[in-house]
């Protein structure tokens, strides 16, 4: 049986695969309202704390948005003594990003609000079926990336 039903079987997976992002993104961003940080910004001060030092560009694509989305999100968390920029001592025309005491301290309090979101998922599942899942997923990822997909 292929055809139609093979293609309703993709779309409902689309879908499937869109509500579960929705409903985790809702999760994270709703955990996070009390420190003031939204999950863009906290997604940022992740990825810093593991590459300080990287540059705007470099952290755009890490956090999977545009370079211009990330200049607002850097332009609000430098506002806000999150982060700081400094030249790059080699390259005075690149500047580095990296967190302040205040950063760090808020990526910590958020960290606390969303890794028990991250847990309940994991909770659900046998370690097996963790591996399972992650391996199907970058199935998906890796199938929709392939140069000919």
């Amino acid at each position: 049986m292929t055809g139609q039903n093979d293609k309703t079987v993709q779309e409902s997976l689309g879908k499937l695969l869109k509500r579960s992002e929705q409903t985790l993104l809702r999760a994270k961003s709703s955990a996070l309202t009390e420190t003031g940080l939204t999950l863009p910004q906290y997604v940022a001060l992740a990825e810093l704390d593991q590459h300080p030092g990287i540059t705007a560009a470099e952290l755009a694509r890490a956090c999977l948005v545009s370079p211009q989305a990330m200049m607002v999100a850097l332009k609000g968390m430098q506002e806000q003594g999150l982060v700081e920029r400094h030249p790059h001592p080699r390259h005075r025309t690149v500047l580095e990003i990296h967190l302040t005491a205040v950063g760090r301290e808020a990526l910590q309090t958020g960290r606390d609000l969303v890794e028990p979101i991250e847990r309940r998922i994991a909770d659900t599942m046998t370690p097996t079926e963790t591996a399972t899942l992650r391996g199907l997923l970058t199935r998906c990822i890796d199938a929709l990336d392939a140069p000919d997909a």
